[in-house]
């Protein structure tokens, strides 16, 4: 047997181990599921349409959006969590609710947040708007306030869904107030957002990025904003705590995740690449037009965010009461 012949299968074998090498670093090389756990026309699913098309441009591959509502979230990101491989070819737009909230809201959840999911990057901090239809023909807080206590069972407010930041939102409102607005579930923010208009309900707790249209056009009337300091979109609109509720403090935040086990360089490389498209100024103008100010930062960071808000808001689920019933 010759030089050549002996070395054909040392060389055979070579790059045979070079190949899980080769297709790490080729990463990503086919496309890419985009989970929203919510419905159509909703913030979050406004978030991943205005996401699509720069992730596509710098990964180069193509982004496919995916609406999977359901449960409060938990459908759309149960599928990413146990029914999607560990390879970072499905993201998850990942929302406080199912990420932070459910957890203390639902008896039984089909997944851990805390270990189910790897979190990739924060990429909002939001604000709601307490808003009411025109109808109504009241301009303020206190309003509202006298209109629950005069008639306790002619209102009701919608949500994007039992466990959401809406929700608990409302449910805050009719604890320190001692008002009963019903509340009305809905499987995302764009339907209860349509009835809204519509005046099929006449109150909501809204993403302000979702409703600003609205209010500006007088087919909403904003009453007051959930932050601790007023919104720079709406600077005339007090905050809630200033309209009367001392104290009263209720934001939301999205995110990216992936299932656990996703290899850690795709993780780095996902995070890399968005960070980039947030750093963008055109990226951001239109990222800030949603209502929320850009946040971005490490894995690291929206980790230990998921794990701070699981605590301080399952507080809040437990002392207001709120149920997924």
């Amino acid at each position: 047997m010759n030089r050549r012949q002996l070395l054909a299968p040392m060389l055979l074998a070579m790059a045979t181990l070079a190949l899980p090498v080769m297709a790490q670093e080729a990463y990503p090389s086919k496309p890419i599921r985009f989970v929203v756990p919510y419905p159509p026309g909703g913030p979050t699913d406004l978030m991943a349409r205005l996401l699509q098309p720069e992730l596509q441009q710098r990964l180069g591959v193509t982004i496919l959006v995916e609406n999977k509502g359901g449960a409060g979230g938990n459908v759309g990101t149960n599928e990413v969590a146990h029914q999607s491989a560990a390879d970072g070819y499905t993201l998850l737009l990942a929302a406080s609710g199912p990420m932070a909230v459910n957890q203390s809201l639902f008896k039984t959840m089909p997944y851990n947040p805390l270990t189910d999911l790897v979190p990739v990057i924060q990429i909002s901090s939001f604000p709601l708007v307490l808003e009411v239809h025109p109808s109504l023909g009241i301009k303020t807080v206190k309003e509202l306030i006298a209109l629950n206590k005069a008639k306790p069972d002619l209102l009701s407010y919608g949500s994007a869904g039992n466990g959401t930041p809406q929700h608990l939102a409302g449910e805050t409102y009719n604890k320190i107030t001692g008002s009963k607005m019903a509340h009305v579930p809905y499987r995302g923010a764009g339907p209860a957002l349509n009835d809204l208009l519509g005046g099929q309900i006449k109150v909501m707790f809204d993403v302000l990025g979702s409703s600003l249209q609205y209010i500006n056009t007088g087919k909403l009337v904003a009453l007051a904003v959930t932050s601790s300091k007023r919104s720079p979109q709406l600077p005339n609109v007090p905050t809630l705590a200033e309209a009367g509720l001392p104290g009263y403090e209720m934001t939301g935040w999205h995110g990216i995740a992936v299932r656990a086990g996703t290899p850690p360089e795709h993780v780095t490389k996902l995070n890399s690449v968005l960070n980039a498209i947030f750093k963008d100024p055109v990226f951001r103008k239109k990222w800030e037009q949603l209502g929320t100010p850009v946040v971005a930062g490490t894995a690291e960071q929206f980790g230990q965010l998921i794990r701070t808000e699981s605590v301080r808001l399952g507080r809040i689920v437990r002392e207001s009461g709120v149920t997924a019933d």
